[in-house]
């Protein structure tokens, strides 16, 4: 029985690192892990990532914005987050459907019922386990993703040049959503230092881990 992980937060606030450290510190402990991303995480998802984010797409309309979203998320789920959960995997990705909630439903102010139908659809219906929302301020967050773009360290895409307004918007509806399911998000300050955000997230992460094994164990007896 796999684990389904999600971490999910604004521009800058550090998914990339603390993925980067949970991949190393869970192989260390012998589980299985693999790590993904949306969009982009299968040969087909690179090719709808490419157009998603591309500046030169800024006359991309919602809708269509959404159904590419999702068509890369069907791809994602059938082709790479399925199959390694059936094999038992740990699955960590950088964003999943809580993404479309905040950024299209809103942030953009899509229907929020319609926004679920597609979901289900793309994904059959599959969820995290857990959901580790990484909080940050906007400002803080595009100044961290601004600094790293000069540095040549990371990229500045159409998703990054969007409104305060929006993203503040996007912000809000992830810290309602973190709210309405304490029980399946995890929301930590992102501002803290990266070690103590990384022990915080392995603790969540291989507690929750024990409790799937001990009810597969469960299950066989």
């Amino acid at each position: 029985m796999g684990l389904f992980v999600t971490l999910e937060g604004p521009e800058g606030s550090g998914k990339t690192t603390q993925i980067n450290l949970l991949e190393e510190a869970l192989t260390a402990l012998g589980y299985h892990v693999v790590c993904t991303r949306e969009p982009g995480g299968t040969e087909v998802g690179k090719q709808i990532r490419a157009l998603l984010l591309d500046a030169r797409n800024a006359a991309l309309v919602p809708e269509a914005e959404i159904l590419l979203y999702s068509a890369d998320r069907a791809q994602h789920v059938a082709e790479k987050v399925r199959p390694a959960l059936d094999k038992g995997a740990i699955v960590i990705s950088d964003r999943y459907a809580e993404s479309t909630f905040a950024y299209q439903g809103y942030g953009r102010g899509l229907d929020m019922e319609m926004l679920s139908d597609i979901t289900r659809l793309a994904t059959g219906g599959l969820q995290p386990d857990l959901v580790i929302y990484l909080d940050l301020p906007v400002e803080d967050g595009l100044a961290r993703k601004h600094k790293e773009h000069i540095k040549g360290t990371g990229e500045w895409n159409r998703m990054d040049d969007q409104s305060l307004v929006f993203y503040n918007k996007v912000r809000d509806g992830y810290l309602a959503m973190a709210e309405r399911a304490p029980e399946r998000w995890l929301r930590l300050d992102a501002s803290e230092p990266i070690e103590v955000l990384h022990r915080e997230i392995v603790a969540r992460i291989t507690a929750l881990a024990a409790v799937k094994a001990d009810v597969a164990q469960a299950r066989k007896e």
